[in-house]
């Protein structure tokens, strides 16, 4: 039997692609979907943080949305984003718009983007200053980079953001000047009007119920017997182990000796608020951050999403690892440097919200960390286990690269 840790996306699809139904996911939450889960109340949707499904394979696209667009369950979206850059609010992305700042600044990106000298860098911190010039780097790519992944920014690896960073050329940034191609990996999204747990939804209605336990934690992993221990005390067997969960934690629990220096992360404080009437946006999708007079880095909006009535906000804080978080105490703050920022009005009255810690949220992708995931995940293969997702890998991607993850893996184990 494969025994799967975590039903969250990753770990559902590698049992949907599975070709038996000789596997058993185990969820330590009372809820599958992971980060995935959605809360409605109130007539206010909002997931545990904003989740847009950008899918590129036709295969995944058609097993995972056929039902809920026969159903009239899906809004297709033409992204609408921008930064706000002090009274401005500029297109995203900020390197490809650099015409739209005033005069002086516009001038000072322009002269320091042909300085620049893309040779060798070691950081990702480096690499931005290297690809787009001091006043690009400065002006939003280094303090919005620093609000997100609260941390040192020359810790991460140079490629820490992969193919999801909107890198551009000089040319193409200069073309932008005339004719405006903000294109993307997600220049357009799918959205469920009932938020993404639906999307979980579509892959558990392919499953077999009986082979879901929820409110089952593993607490360690016996790799020389191939067993499982439960938090119950009961012990399983497995065949192949394939785990979800974040990669350290999966160590921790195979007794696996490493460096927790290789291992770091952020948290992020999401709040979903609902408000009573529409507010002064009504047009963007989310909005970027940089300033550190703002308390957070991005701001959605749901109902301009789904068209709704009145306002739907998921507003994005974030914090290191070792941050002891208390809701509370920021929601204050978040509400008045919403009204500052335009996002509310001073007339709006908070009617709901949910307060969510995610931790971990955003890894920090290192040289060390590569490395080592590298190393240990060929060593706990020998034993049967496989370690995919976001938190199993310790990478940065998109959901539906967790989805042709777990696809492969049960690909290759199916032979």
């Amino acid at each position: 039997m494969d025994i799967i840790i975590g039903g969250g996306i990753s770990g559902l699809s590698y049992a949907l692609f599975k070709h038996s139904d000789d596997y058993l996911v185990l969820e330590k939450e009372a809820e599958l979907g992971g980060y995935c889960r959605t809360t409605k109340r109130n007539n206010f949707v909002w997931d545990y943080s904003g989740h847009f499904f950008h899918f590129q394979d036709a295969d995944i696209k058609h097993l995972i949305m056929e039902s809920l667009c026969r159903q009239g369950e899906v809004v297709d979206v033409q992204k609408c984003t921008s930064i706000k850059y002090g009274e401005l609010l500029v297109d995203f992305p900020f390197q490809k718009n650099i015409h739209q700042l005033p005069k002086d600044e516009f001038i000072d990106c322009l002269v320091d983007l042909f300085a620049a000298k893309p040779t060798d860098y070691n950081s990702f911190k480096e690499m931005l200053y290297c690809k787009f010039g001091k006043s690009i780097a400065e002006k939003f790519l280094i303090p919005y980079n620093e609000k997100l992944y609260a941390c040192d920014l020359n810790k991460l690896d140079k490629d820490a953001m992969g193919r999801f960073f909107p890198y551009a050329e000089k040319e193409q940034i200069v073309l932008n000047f005339r004719e405006a191609d903000n294109t993307s990996y997600n220049g357009s999204f799918s959205y469920p009007k009932g938020g993404a747990i639906q999307y979980v939804n579509e892959i558990v209605h392919q499953l077999k119920a009986g082979n879901i336990r929820t409110n089952c934690q593993v607490v360690s992993i016996n790799l020389k017997e191939k067993q499982v221990v439960m938090q119950s005390g009961e012990v399983l067997s497995y065949n192949h182990l394939i785990s979800t969960i974040p990669f350290p934690q999966l160590l921790k629990m195979a007794g696996v000796a490493y460096d927790e220096q290789c291992y770091s992360w952020n948290q992020v404080l999401v709040f979903n608020l609902g408000f009573d009437r529409p507010g002064p946006n009504n047009s963007s999708h989310w909005l970027y951050f940089p300033d550190k007079q703002y308390s957070f880095y991005r701001v959605g909006f749901y109902n301009n999403i789904l068209g709704n009535r009145n306002s739907s906000l998921y507003v994005e804080l974030g914090f290191n690892k070792d941050a002891d978080i208390n809701p509370s105490e920021y929601l204050g703050t978040v509400l008045h440097d919403l009204v500052r920022s335009g996002c509310i009005s001073s007339s709006q009255v908070l009617q709901d919200y949910q307060a969510i810690v995610m931790n971990p949220a955003y890894v920090h992708i290192t040289e060390d960390s590569i490395k080592d995931v590298a190393d240990k995940k060929a060593m706990l293969e020998q034993f049967g286990v496989y370690s995919i997702g976001r938190y199993g890998s310790w990478t940065y991607c998109s959901i539906e690269d967790n989805v042709k993850e777990a696809r492969a893996l049960a690909q290759q184990l199916n032979k």
